[in-house]
């Protein structure tokens, strides 16, 4: 119960006040094995649990086919190809967006990175909920815009970053982040997916 406190007080304050909130979670400087089993992978259940009750259960519409699917196994499939997604591809990103650091002048630290990562996916993961109903899915990465704009702010505290480079570290950063997504996306569905069937 103590680490749901936690982590619905950390959401309220990372979304509603980040300026004040990256500071403290800079001077934390939790290591990234603890933030993600303590954060990162218990957020992720929101999506993945979505996934499967919306695929799996509520079931969604095939345009082609003009028929209404709903599947169990499609269902888990789904759950694990987004588990899978925001857990694997928040560590990806943050190790590229590490390794560049240097680059930009930013400070190389992994355990800061993927705390800059992981809180910037919350948005994304709460909006998970919306795989619920299948059509609505696209609005998880439509919440997920909220989690750009807390990377750009929290490039500097965690990554100190010269302020002068923080623009173009952030579209470097913003660009890792969407070909990660990509990338695990065609992965994953090529794997788990039976052909033809991705997101929509």
């Amino acid at each position: 119960m103590e680490i749901i406190n936690t982590i619905i007080n950390r959401v309220k304050a990372i979304l509603v006040s980040p300026q004040t909130e990256w500071p403290i979670i800079e001077a934390e400087n939790a290591p990234h094995v603890k933030l993600c089993t303590n954060y990162l992978a218990l957020l992720a259940l929101i999506p993945a649990i979505a996934a499967f009750i919306g695929y799996g259960i509520i079931g969604f519409r095939v345009p082609i086919l003009g028929m209404h699917v709903s599947s169990i196994e499609i269902g888990v499939r789904q759950a694990i190809m987004l588990y899978i997604q925001m857990v694997g591809g928040a560590y990806l990103t943050a190790f590229i967006i590490d390794l560049l650091a240097p680059n930009f002048g930013a400070q190389k630290d992994l355990n800061r990175t993927f705390s800059l990562v992981a809180y910037a996916y919350t948005p994304m993961l709460l909006g998970g909920i919306f795989f619920i109903f299948p059509k609505l899915s696209w609005l998880a990465f439509f919440a997920g815009l909220y989690g750009l704009y807390l990377l750009y702010i929290g490039l500097q505290p965690m990554m100190k970053v010269p302020t002068e480079k923080q623009p173009s570290y952030f579209v470097v950063s913003l660009l890792v982040m969407l070909g990660v997504a990509v990338l695990l996306g065609v992965i994953l569905g090529a794997i788990l997916l039976p052909k033809g069937m991705y997101l929509w």
